[in-house]
């Protein structure tokens, strides 16, 4: 994803993510980048060498160009490309320094499920009618559920993105971190090459080498991208028709989406809802939810049917709350930060006619980072894995809250408050006033 610390298929273990893009409404294709001189080698830090055996970058390509000759690419495009695989630092740089901050869903939701990006979206159905109608047809994924990943990965191929991409994978397979994933993303943008989707100076997407309008990482490329407007390439970079199609067929095969049931619904909760039972990996019928006390947003009742679903309350019992289908699981599997998929799951309903959420009655208290960063040392304490201790509320964050809350006798919503704080403090801390917002 450009607007993102990282791709969207590379997994982002928070809860939060930082978003910059603010494009105008109706944000058109961009032409095609310019295309760029071979860029020129930069000399790569010697400690990036040491999963390599203190091989050089040169003796390390030589090794992936052997492998790629191996699983069938081409000399002739070994060379054609050979000249953009090259070492920068920077790349290495930007992997290592990526930043996250907490954010709350209502924020984040808000701007990037605007009513321009809805519209946006419906626009983009109706002008490529025949193409959404097609993959629909082909793969059951609606075209409400294209439009929003499309529209949040790129605003419909206004910002892909402006690094070259072979430079990117190959500089990450050289580092340390996630080597042998890039090797393998490196010789499969040299698949694409080869069977003539791109030319390598075409290759231009974000800096951790995801490529198109849905910003597909070359594995995902090769794998999951059909020509849908019959031009004998698969280009998601310039194609609309082959980007619907392709990310209709990467949805349903790729990511297992169920046809013809629903993902995401925005519901009701009561304020005695066993609170435990909120939870993506708590799945019950409907009729079990209905008889809890769970309503539609405006009251009226749930079906009373077997169709299986969980509650999901991004910012605890207090915020917004949905009834996520197993088809949710297609957004938190395409990026598995809750804030993310959550707003695209969102912002795919009300590109198919939903009602904007309601906003929280009551402000939702959300606790300073540096509480939330201590809160995640207590848990480390307490033996809990909650990931990367970084004041950024993850999924292994939210678990352990969870299960500190029941320990507790705390409605377990997985939401941190200035009271469990201050009970995993030994109970004799006074709670901090929390920052209230709206």
């Amino acid at each position: 994803m450009p607007m993102a610390c990282l791709g969207s298929r590379l997994a982002i273990a928070t809860i939060a993510v930082s978003f910059a893009l603010v494009l105008p409404a109706f944000a058109q294709f961009a032409p095609p980048p310019a295309k760029p001189a071979a860029p020129k080698a930069t000399a790569p830090s010697p400690r990036a060498a040491s999963c390599h055996n203190g091989a050089s970058f040169d003796r390390f390509l030589v090794d992936v160009k052997q492998q790629a000759v191996a699983a069938g690419v081409s000399q002739r495009t070994i060379a054609e490309a050979s000249p953009y695989l090259v070492y920068d630092q920077g790349i290495v740089n930007r992997d290592r320094g990526q930043r996250v901050f907490g954010q709350l869903f209502t924020e984040f939701a808000g701007r990037m499920a605007a009513p321009y990006r809805m519209q946006n979206g419906q626009q983009h159905i109706k002008q490529y009618a025949a193409a959404f109608a097609r993959a629909e047809k082909e793969y059951g994924v609606p075209p409400a559920v294209i439009a929003a990943f499309w529209g949040l990965e790129s605003d419909f191929g206004a910002n892909m993105g402006n690094l070259p991409t072979l430079k990117s994978l190959v500089s990450l397979a050289y580092d340390c971190r996630r080597s042998e994933m890039f090797v393998h993303e490196t010789i499969a943008a040299l698949k694409i090459i080869d069977r003539g989707d791109l030319h390598p100076d075409e290759m231009i997407g974000s800096w951790a080498g995801e490529l198109g309008q849905t910003q597909f990482l070359p594995v995902h490329y090769v794998n999951y991208a059909v020509d849908y407007d019959g031009d004998g390439r698969r280009d998601l970079l310039h194609s609309g028709a082959d980007v619907i199609g392709s990310t209709a067929n990467y949805i349903a095969n790729g990511l297992k989406w169920r046809r013809g049931e629903p993902w995401l619904e925005e519901i009701k909760v009561p304020p005695n809802l066993p609170w435990e039972k909120t939870d993506l990996t708590v799945r019950e019928p409907r009729s079990t939810w209905a008889q809890l006390g769970v309503t539609y947003p405006d009251g009226r009742p749930l079906p009373n049917d077997n169709l299986a679903a969980s509650v999901l309350l991004p910012m605890g019992r207090f915020g917004p709350a949905f009834m996520a289908y197993p088809n949710f699981a297609a957004y938190t599997e395409w990026n598995n930060s809750l804030i993310y998929s959550t707003t695209a799951g969102y912002l795919a309903t009300r590109i198919a006619g939903a009602p904007p959420m309601r906003k929280p009655t009551t402000p939702v208290a959300q606790l300073p980072f540096n509480e939330l960063k201590e809160l995640q040392q207590l848990l480390v304490r307490a033996g809990f894995n909650v990931g990367k201790v970084d004041g950024v509320l993850g999924q292994q964050s939210r678990a352990a809250v969870k299960a500190m809350q029941i320990k507790y006798g705390l409605p377990a919503d997985s939401w941190p408050t200035a009271e469990l704080l201050a009970r995993m403090r030994g109970g004799t801390a006074q709670a901090q006033p929390q920052t209230a917002v709206r």
